[in-house]
């Protein structure tokens, strides 16, 4: 059997969020908070947003994955999720702190798995049928696209 995880996946997984840096760095609270739009998320909802998807992640679809044969998933929608409210209203400096503990348990937990249980597949509802290695390099495509959004809506 192949490597289910390569190095590179694994070294994103664990480097990612230190982009984080430079869209927080020295700027005043009134700029990660503000809306472009009325209907578009504020650079720290970007963010609140990652913390809350990780944590799905990290305790719902991967346990799915791992524990049932080809389990299927709906697109994760914030809107439709009644734990939304209360991550989107986390400070700041809460949804850092999220953001950095859910990240080293998500690595780690990635990280013990054998590759066997890497090339198990959980079924996505637009991409199909994906191994959790695959799993993970979506997470992280799709965590680098809130961080280019929290990027610009915070220093433009």
């Amino acid at each position: 059997m192949e490597d289910m995880l390569p190095a590179g996946l694994a070294q994103r997984l664990v480097s990612q969020l230190d982009g984080v840096a430079l869209i927080v760095r020295d700027l005043p609270p009134e700029r990660l908070t503000r809306r472009a739009a009325p209907d578009k998320w504020s650079a720290q909802e970007n963010l609140a947003h990652l913390a809350r998807y990780q944590r799905m992640f990290l305790d719902d679809r991967i346990p799915r994955i791992l524990n049932e044969e080809r389990p299927e998933f709906l697109r994760y929608r914030s809107e439709d999720d009644p734990e939304w409210p209360r991550w989107r209203g986390m400070t700041l400096e809460r949804t850092l702190t999220e953001l950095t503990a859910g990240r080293k348990a998500l690595a780690e937990r990635i990280a013990s798995c054998s590759d066997r249980e890497l090339a198990r597949v959980g079924v996505h509802p637009a991409f199909g049928t994906m191994t959790l290695s695959e799993w993970v390099e979506f997470f992280l495509i799709h965590d680098a696209h809130h961080l280019y959004i929290a990027l610009t809506r915070a220093r433009t």
